[in-house]
């Protein structure tokens, strides 16, 4: 077991974190309580707790392996699913004056976007929520989950590897309410990253591993982008193709009508090369009130 603590940022926003990882009210692989947050995860094959509570300046952590774990990939899994991978600085400093993000921003600053624990994870995540709404996605990760992981010795269930999802059988997951579609696309990137075809590493050059997925059957922009966004920490992801991202748009330009890809695309590009935090102000201005 390692017990240490990491420094948080002065204006770190721990109810937005926490609310992310708590969105599976059934707490099978994330349980949050109080200021508490627990996820499960493997680790080349070892079931690892990241059992994490939160304060006002720091986050103080307790990684418990069920055998033997490689302890440098502890810090960057606590930096993604902590949300300190995206410094929102810079993006708050080029929207200062603007009519659109400047309020935004003004209202709700410091927001902060939560990473998977893994390019793996993200990318799984993109194709079992993709045009489906997000309970019914919740309820296909959680069969997922119990399908390809295992648990921990301490109760939560670990959210799988390649390897694990690559011994699946289609009618594993078809069974189980997922489409065919999503069932294939699945074990293919599964099979693929177990195989070595498809490298999955958080250190990878974005632009490359896009262009990888992109190459795959089954797998569209938007899906790259959200695993570029969950599973990179890539600053610059254009979400054009988010329903959500361009209704909250043609909300915040007072239009009756969702504008399309690529007037979306048009309109993004001025942010770049801050359009994750473009997306990430959009996502949040639909719970916003006026004012």
């Amino acid at each position: 077991m390692q017990a240490f603590t990491m420094a948080l940022p002065q204006d770190y926003r721990s109810a937005d974190v926490l609310a992310f990882h708590a969105r599976d009210a059934e707490g099978l692989a994330e349980q949050v309580s109080g200021q508490r947050l627990c996820k499960a995860v493997l680790l080349d094959g070892v079931p690892v707790l990241f059992d994490v509570t939160l304060t006002p300046h720091e986050a103080q952590c307790r990684i418990a392996a069920d055998g033997q774990l490689d302890a440098t990939r502890v810090q960057d899994i606590l930096r993604n699913i902590l949300a300190l991978r995206i410094d929102p600085a810079p993006f708050a400093a080029l929207v200062q004056d603007d009519l659109i993000f400047g309020p935004l921003v003004a209202r709700q600053p410091g927001l902060r976007i939560v990473q998977s624990a893994s390019v793996f994870e993200a990318l799984t995540w993109a194709i079992i929520g993709q045009q489906i709404n997000l309970p019914f996605a919740i309820s296909l990760r959680r069969t997922f989950i119990q399908q390809a992981g295992k648990p921990h010795s301490e109760g939560l269930w670990c959210y799988p590897e390649a390897l694990d999802v690559a011994r699946l059988d289609l009618d594993a997951l078809t069974s189980r309410k997922f489409s065919r579609a999503k069932a294939e696309t699945l074990l293919r990137v599964a099979r693929m990253a177990a195989d070595g075809e498809l490298h999955l590493a958080q250190d990878d050059d974005p632009a490359r591993a896009g262009a990888a997925l992109l190459a795959i059957k089954g797998i569209g922009p938007w899906t790259v982008n959200y695993t570029l966004l969950r599973g990179y920490g890539f600053a610059d992801c254009s979400l054009e193709g988010d329903v959500a991202v361009r209704g909250a748009l043609g909300r915040l330009l007072g239009e009756a009508q969702k504008p399309d890809q690529a007037r979306t695309q048009a309109w993004l590009a001025r942010y770049s090369p801050h359009r994750t935090m473009a997306a990430a102000y959009l996502w949040a201005s639909l719970n916003q009130t006026a004012g």
